[in-house]
């Protein structure tokens, strides 16, 4: 008997947000593995830019809105048309910059329409997508779903890390990644056996954040440090890949111990 391997080879890996911080470098993981890899992000030559700088060939860029119904669209429609959809990360996340006020703000100026948008992105996005891929993800015989959730999906914020400097907590992120931690246990079942669905839940990823945030968040961390985007490579690999064949419906904290305590 073979041993699985994290061998992504002869596959096609969609990562939506692939041209961020986070999503180019799990782009870049599962093109490292093998992969021919669908990079998807709102700026077309940005996804350009990331799918050119991926190790391999063949890889796609594809600029598009997934707020928009018809972005979705143009998703399903391009990977049927390439045939192939067998490992999809579900990444891009609503970041409150697209002009939408009341996001990353105090609680009682928080607004219904940047909620709404929150969960548009984080959650009905890899809903649908997930949904009107599924029979691609059936057909390459190992179909995986990666969605990126959160530790704030899995427990409830701490505000004092953010006293005294101008960060926020959008009650829409923590909603929004707790339903993906939720509808990834529900998609496992749904989809078995034909398709594994897990995600895992970054905890904070450095990015220069104020001092006082940063020490404090440190302080509670048993790993003593913030993330980087590297610290995610190992997960997605793995959970795309037939080397974890028998994981699905779990939800993998990738924190430093962060939800430990």
């Amino acid at each position: 008997m073979t041993d699985p391997t994290t061998s992504l080879a002869g596959r096609t890996a969609v990562v939506t947000g692939g041209a961020g911080p986070l999503g180019s470098v799990l782009a870049d993981a599962l093109a490292a593995a093998g992969a021919r890899v669908v990079v998807i992000d709102l700026d077309e030559a940005s996804c350009a830019a990331t799918a050119n700088a991926l190790p391999g060939s063949g890889h796609v860029p594809l600029g598009t809105n997934l707020i928009d119904p018809q972005g979705l669209s143009v998703v399903v429609d391009a990977l049927h048309e390439l045939g192939a959809c067998d490992v999809l990360v579900n990444n891009a996340a609503f970041t409150g910059t697209s002009g939408v006020p009341g996001y990353a703000v105090p609680f009682e100026e928080q607004t219904d329409e940047a909620f709404a948008m929150a969960l548009a992105l984080n959650l009905t996005a890899p809903f649908s997508l997930t949904r009107r891929l599924a029979p691609l993800l059936r057909a390459g015989g190992h179909g995986s779903v990666v969605n990126v959730s959160s530790i704030y999906g899995l427990v409830g914020p701490n505000m004092g890390l953010y006293a005294g400097t101008r960060m926020g907590n959008p009650a829409a992120y923590a909603a929004s990644k707790g339903g993906l931690a939720q509808l990834t246990r529900y998609l496992s079942t749904v989809l078995a056996p034909d398709v594994r669905v897990n995600a895992f839940a970054p905890g904070g990823i450095a990015r220069g954040q104020d001092d006082a945030f940063v020490e404090r968040y440190e302080r509670l961390t048993p790993l003593g440090r913030m993330g980087t985007e590297d610290d995610f490579r190992g997960v997605v690999t793995w959970l795309a890949s037939d080397a974890s064949a028998y994981v699905t419906g779990q939800v993998v904290a990738v924190d430093g111990g962060w939800t430990a305590w």
